[in-house]
């Protein structure tokens, strides 16, 4: 009886889902979002007080964003990730506009996460191994919210969601053969795309701006390239927060969204940002060693996923900043403006806690 009563308390502290919490996954998370905060009113204060608006807008607003995003990364943290294996179906076919009062939440963007929880659930009842058949369910399931969301048009998230797939494919031990074959025929769908005019020309001068920089009337190279000088303009140690040309006299487009890196790398030069790409690996290491601590091949599959949305999109993201990737429209996790965005990001974080705190020591 002695024994007993010793390691109870043990046993309950177990239950508790508090007692697992990665304190440092979600710690990183929300300073990373604090500093897009920042960031966001730096980039655009200037420009709504020359135009007479509250030079606090987007501040608010993306602070409100993310106080929405926190408590669904708490919500979903407490939850537990095992029981969206039953309701997968459910999520998988809700694919609408869903306006919050003066806030309106994209279903696209949640579209990502719904895939990673499908593409999960399908693989964990295969535990004896995929197959040809199983691949094409796979890319029927995923293709048909990728190939809807590109029509919107939203080629970005298209692109991470086809990245998600084959990460999480060859996790769940696809065979290479049949995932060289999944690339190609990726390959030569884009090339008959092209060839049929389906994508749009601004599209394509997105994807083509990193190999033609100088392409002359091209939008994208103009961006590109003024993000490019705002960052270099930034040297070492950077001009300081608030300060710079680049980022104060708004020379950068849509630099509060796809090119708010380029703000950092003004304000706080190389060091500031190689800091931030820091805190940026401190999550992929936290959301990969969740996967290694799963209980189940459910929770591994879902944690992959959230890794290769996370480092997709940041790798994306910064490069296209710097000139050496597609323009794609890709937000910087956290960090670039916009509700959807942040409130995924944060809910991808709260699976993998939750994954985290159910996890096999």
């Amino acid at each position: 009886m002695n024994y007993v009563h010793a390691h109870a308390p043990a046993r309950q502290r177990q239950r508790q889902p508090w007692a697992r919490f990665d304190i440092v996954l979600v710690g990183t998370s929300v300073l990373l979002a604090i500093i897009g905060v920042v960031m966001i009113y730096s980039a655009t204060r200037a420009k709504l007080a020359l135009a007479d608006d509250d030079p606090r807008y987007y501040l608010k607003r993306q602070l409100t964003f993310m106080l929405i995003g926190v408590v669904a990364m708490v919500v979903l943290a407490l939850f537990d990730y095992r029981r969206f294996e039953q309701i997968s179906t459910i999520l998988y076919v809700a694919q609408r506009w869903y306006p919050l009062g003066p806030l309106q939440v994209q279903p696209s963007e949640f579209a990502t996460l719904t895939v990673i929880i499908a593409i999960a659930t399908y693989c964990a009842r295969r535990p004896d191994g995929l197959d040809f058949r199983d691949l094409v369910r796979l890319v029927l399931l995923a293709g048909v919210p990728i190939l809807l969301i590109i029509k919107q048009p939203d080629l970005g998230t298209g692109i991470v969601m086809s990245i998600i797939l084959v990460v999480m494919l060859s996790v769940a031990g696809m065979p290479g053969r049949y995932l060289m074959l999944l690339i190609v025929g990726a390959v030569v769908v884009v090339l008959l795309a092209l060839q049929a005019n389906l994508l749009q020309k601004y599209q394509i001068e997105r994807l083509t701006s990193f190999i033609s920089p100088n392409a002359a009337g091209s939008t994208a190279s103009y961006n590109v390239q003024q993000a490019k000088d705002a960052i270099g303009s930034g040297g070492l140690f950077g001009k300081g927060l608030f300060k710079g040309a680049e980022t104060n006299l708004s020379y950068v487009p849509s630099q509060q969204t796809d090119f708010i890196f380029s703000a950092v790398g003004e304000q706080v030069g190389f060091a500031g940002s190689s800091i931030l790409l820091f805190l940026y690996g401190v999550v992929a290491w936290r959301v990969l060693r969740t996967a290694q601590l799963a209980r189940d091949n459910y929770g591994r599959l879902i944690c992959s996923g959230v890794f290769a949305l996370l480092i997709f999109s940041v790798f994306e993201n910064v490069g296209m900043n710097l000139g050496i990737m597609p323009v794609a429209g890709i937000p910087l996790p956290f960090l670039s403006y916009g509700g959807t965005a942040v409130i995924v990001f944060f809910a991808a974080i709260g699976l993998t806690v939750s994954v985290h705190n159910r996890s096999v020591r």
